[in-house]
């Protein structure tokens, strides 16, 4: 075992879990055990919780120029720490070197957006009559968690721990069982930067402290992000429980293809898109709608395709489980009539023998009612269904349940403005194989994407980690008597 068993983080300490209860982390990358994690109870839960309450008092009294001084730190510590950081995320999660890097980068520029807060939440005053005035505030919740998922485990952590921190609120962290080490070093820079025992913590466990989380009575908010299966449950169950929920689920986002499109760029930028981070995350390219004769920019995906070596510029799937999964999907496909253009099913990787790797597959003439078209596989696979009209591919993209994200490959602006206004997704691109905003841009989808209201990043996220309060002042004895008295 390379590292030490996992600790739950409490009031500015690793602390031993109070259960005898583990999983083993294995690395994707090569199979070899890199730590256990703890299966927490309640009772892990409810002692982070209790830290989180005794800090929150002096910690939204600071004031936020004072709070984001610790964002400042936290930046600099993350690219100081930038390759660490981002060989911790490839062996534990299996992405390449390049991706983890990208990663810790994109975390950072997280925390720097925390910084600009103070600029953002100044609240607003106005003399609403002679001698009395009306001010608005953001507010604090109290304490509040948040739930991330395995594929991100840095980047992800980092949409809610700057922003929420920042606004003056004290946060359980619950991340993913599979991927646990990486917070622990960003706990550990946390406390390197300033930020006071208590304001941050983390609590590993399955779903036992998931549910324990959406039931506590002391914590104010949940975000979540995850499969939109676990999202739905956790968003009933936080909301059933009175608290503020803002769960992301998965995705199935579709590339419409024109027959106008560049086909060198098209080719490259759905190449990265489906195969990027072993195609593991919600905004990866999972289906691509081929309108009428576009069989030249196919036959140049297959191309970009097959330049994509698992082991090399292609990182591995979580586990066997999931590369089990998506090579079931891959095979059932083709026993429907669908034909595999580039096969990616049991690559093999010279040394990593024991690693979990799928290579980049291209699948054409897949119809919209197979399995592989409609769910999200989350893997480096890329679904090819063809139309003869772009109403035809927008009727595809619509009919698809989740609504995190769509493009359109084209050098007609008035068709690229038209799919744009049509397709149901929460971020659009075009030309653009991974529309996702930048910071102060906000993050989240639509339709079964989502659950609950707002984003989970940028301005968007303000609204949903404080609470407005607003005053009404009058001193000035001569503003008289009437309805505002």
């Amino acid at each position: 075992m390379k590292y030490t068993p996992v600790q739950n983080y409490s009031n500015g300490q690793f602390v031993a879990a109070a259960t005898d209860r583990t999983l083993p982390i294995i690395s994707p990358v090569d199979g070899s055990l890199l730590s256990t994690v703890p299966l927490s109870t309640g009772t892990d839960l409810a002692t982070a919780v209790e830290a989180a309450k005794k800090a929150f008092p002096a910690w939204s009294r600071t004031t936020i120029k004072e709070r984001v001084q610790v964002f400042y730190r936290y930046k600099a510590l993350l690219e100081k720490n930038l390759k660490e950081l981002a060989l911790l995320i490839q062996e534990e999660n299996g992405k390449t070197y390049e991706e983890a890097v990208a990663e810790i980068e994109k975390g950072a520029e997280l925390a720097e957006f925390a910084c600009s807060l103070p600029q953002l939440v100044t609240g607003e005053i106005l003399e609403v009559s002679r001698g009395v005035e009306c001010r608005t505030e953001h507010v604090p919740l109290g304490v509040v968690a948040s739930i991330v998922p395995f594929n991100f485990p840095s980047m992800v952590p980092n949409w809610t721990i700057p922003n929420a921190i920042a606004l003056g609120n004290c946060m359980i962290l619950k991340p993913s069982e599979k991927v646990p080490l990486s917070v622990g070093r960003l706990a550990e820079l946390l406390q390197e930067a300033g930020l006071p025992p208590g304001v941050f913590n983390v609590v590993h466990g399955d779903r036992e402290i998931v549910e324990a989380i959406c039931d506590h009575p002391d914590i104010e908010a949940v975000s979540f992000v995850g499969s939109t299966k676990i999202a739905k449950a956790v968003y009933k169950r936080a909301t059933g429980n009175l608290k503020r929920c803002l769960a992301l689920g998965g995705a199935k986002n579709h590339l419409i293809v024109l027959p106008d499109a560049i086909p060198g760029m098209t080719a490259q930028n759905i190449t990265a898109s489906m195969a990027g981070c072993a195609g593991q995350r919600c905004m990866a390219a999972s289906a691509m709608v081929a309108v009428g004769p576009v069989d030249h920019i196919i036959e140049k995906l297959c191309e970009e395709a097959r330049k994509v070596v698992p082991g090399q510029n292609l990182g591995a799937v979580i586990n066997r489980e999931s590369k089990d999964r998506i090579e079931h999907y891959i095979t059932e496909a083709e026993s429907q009539g669908a034909k595999v253009l580039v096969d990616g099913r049991n690559p093999t990787v010279a040394g990593k023998e024991n690693g979990t790797y799928v290579g980049p597959t291209v699948i054409d003439y897949v119809t919209p009612d197979m399995a592989i078209a409609r769910e999200e596989i989350f893997g480096p696979v890329i679904s090819i269904m063809r139309t003869n009209t772009v109403d035809e591919a927008l009727a595809i993209e619509n009919a698809n349940p989740y609504g995190n994200a769509a493009s359109v490959f084209t050098q007609n602006g008035g068709m690229a403005r038209y799919v744009m206004d049509k397709a149901s997704a929460g971020m659009v691109g075009v030309n653009v194989g991974v529309p996702v905003p930048r910071e102060p841009f906000s993050f989240g989808g639509w339709n079964e994407s989502r659950f609950g209201v707002g984003d989970i990043t940028g301005k968007s996220s303000i609204e949903f980690w404080t609470k407005l309060k607003k005053s009404t002042t009058k001193w000035n004895p001569e503003a008289g008597i009437n309805w505002m008295s």
